[in-house]
């Protein structure tokens, strides 16, 4: 369960987040909203890239006060709009990166690489540099990422965008399996409403910072509220 509770982000006198409180107990939960609406604020909280008020708990243990990289280690995994990877590395030197200073034997940690990048479909390309993969093998090589060192929160910027709706699809399907795997809560912010229909259990909207629903995926974006929000900003697909 992911808890957050009166986050509030202030930029100057902008209010990027007003007291936003929500409680994540699917193992996929989604975030919605329009441009600007505070998505990826709120992921940059949870990461500890920005200070805000309120508190953010999971299963009950306040994790607000820890750095960005105590957040790593304790288990907390990202994947950015754009993808955090160094190209003259290899894909599974990539993942080694990840598990560098978390504990663990190396016979472990190979084994937690293998079996990423075997659900991944990567494991033929493990000692390809990420310089020369595609960009949904980037996409994957990201997710793979997300899956060693023993997660708690996995975290999606807009995973799908670039995709095409094969690759999109598959990502559905790998996002789905994450539970299961580590055990992890996953939140995931895209634009792409089919993707977030299909594979997050329940949502949250956000528009101009605030919170407008929270609940059961279906139900929330049935809102007429939810709707209005979209209305000549985006739509819905």
């Amino acid at each position: 369960m992911i808890e957050l509770k009166d986050i509030t982000v202030r930029f100057g006198g902008v209010t990027a987040l007003d007291a936003v409180s929500a409680v994540f107990t699917a193992p996929v939960s989604g975030i919605i909203g329009p441009n600007g609406a505070g998505k990826t604020t709120t992921m940059n909280v949870i990461s500890g890239f920005l200070l805000s008020l309120g508190q953010i708990a999971y299963d009950g243990e306040v994790i607000s006060r820890q750095a960005p990289y105590q957040r790593t280690r304790w288990g907390l995994r990202r994947s950015f709009q754009r993808e955090q990877l160094a190209d003259d590395l290899s894909v599974i030197d990539n993942l080694r990166v990840i598990l560098d200073e978390l504990p663990g034997s190396r016979h472990d940690k190979a084994a937690d690489m293998e079996r990423a990048l075997e659900v991944t479909g990567l494991a033929s390309q493990a000692h390809t540099l990420a310089a020369r993969l595609n960009t949904y093998e980037r996409r994957l090589t990201d997710v793979a990422r997300c899956l060693v060192g023993q997660p708690r929160i996995v975290m999606f910027d807009e995973p799908a965008g670039g995709l095409t709706p094969d690759e999109t699809q598959h990502l559905g399907d790998l996002i789905l399996q994450i539970h299961g795997l580590t055990g992890a809560s996953t939140l995931v912010i895209d634009h792409d409403v089919d993707l977030i229909t299909r594979i997050c259990e329940q949502t949250l909207v956000l528009d101009f910072g605030r919170r407008i629903a929270m609940g059961p995926t279906k139900t929330v974006l049935a809102d007429p509220l939810v709707q209005s929000a979209y209305l000549g900003m985006e739509e819905l697909h």
